[in-house]
């Protein structure tokens, strides 16, 4: 199952928190066991938000000590991006697990991101200029209220229900993913990849990290793969069809851009709304007519479809 969901407005910042969580509430019968959002709010030079979690939240019922391992890990954090140059601006705890950092920083963001998870228990879900990412453990209701994503402005952003079946039901199997180390790229996906452990053990060996045992996770490494080697993003989306086994659908969004690939069988479901000023797609037209009302006309992309928007 799964729902997938994403939108962007090309004239200019709305509530994308509040509309993607309307999104997501609608397609919760396809994925109860956790949430995502990619909101992508204005940038500011050489200014990043991470998001990071230092724990499981199951950890906080199995692990007596856990709170306290927390805020250990969390000064090695801080200690750690003083030593690297990068000024912290702003903290703030969305749980008892997981921060957001804003900070100023000018130095090499792929080093950052593998010294910070070189700390026990930490992961950075996210680190952009506009992008920033959110999952955890519930419905689209429960985690959109914990995180706050009600008042998040931006222009565009994807989400994810989620129903495990190919791995555990914890944060760090959840989606989206980000497509480290890339600052702004983060992806959903509904299917299944059958040739996933041939592909990771490839991008291993080209020397990227994997955080999970989701095969979703692949799309984000292999986008990030992509486009380190020079490919646009329209360029690796064509590139998946070929190069990808299984059935699936997934969506892609960066700094500027929304863009989403089917296979070749098109075995999973997504529907298409496109007007002057905003692009929405879901896997059911459910999650479109709970941000647009009125009566619209919608599409269904075809097998192998490529498609890519601009704000």
């Amino acid at each position: 199952m799964c729902g997938i969901a994403g939108l962007i407005h090309r004239d200019g910042a709305t509530s994308v928190g509040k509309e993607m969580t309307a999104m997501l509430k609608s397609l919760k019968h396809r994925g109860p066991d956790s949430t995502g959002f990619a909101v992508y709010g204005t940038s500011t030079a050489n200014e990043y938000v991470m998001r990071l979690k230092l724990a499981e939240q199951e950890d906080l019922a199995k692990d007596h000590h856990i709170r306290q391992k927390i805020r250990a890990r969390q000064s090695e954090v801080d200690r750690l991006l003083a030593e690297l140059g990068a000024e912290t601006i702003e903290v703030t705890e969305a749980t008892p697990y997981a921060f957001r950092y804003r900070l100023r920083y000018t130095g090499d963001t792929r080093r950052l991101a593998a010294d910070l998870e070189q700390i026990e228990g930490a992961e950075v879900l996210s680190f952009g200029s506009a992008l920033e990412l959110i999952k955890d453990l519930g419905d689209a209701t429960q985690v959109s209220e914990q995180y706050g994503l009600g008042t998040f402005r931006g222009t565009h952003g994807i989400g994810h229900t989620r129903m495990a079946t190919e791995s555990d039901v914890d944060i760090r199997s959840a989606h989206p993913y980000w497509a480290y180390p890339y600052n702004d790229i983060a992806v959903v996906h509904n299917g299944q990849i059958t040739n996933y452990w041939i592909m990771r053990r490839e991008m291993e060996r080209l020397g990227h990290r994997f955080m999970s045992n989701c095969d979703s996770e692949l799309l984000a490494v292999y986008t990030a793969n992509n486009l380190e080697q020079g490919a646009t993003l329209e360029d690796s989306l064509k590139s998946s069809i070929k190069d990808i086994d299984g059935v699936f659908t997934y969506v892609v969004a960066t700094e500027n851009e929304l863009g989403m690939a089917k296979d070749t069988m098109a075995a999973k479901p997504m529907v298409l709304f496109e007007s002057e000023n905003l692009v929405a797609l879901a896997s059911e037209e459910v999650a479109i007519r709970a941000i647009m009302p009125r009566e619209i006309d919608t599409s269904d992309p075809y097998d192998e479809e490529v498609r890519v928007w601009q704000r």
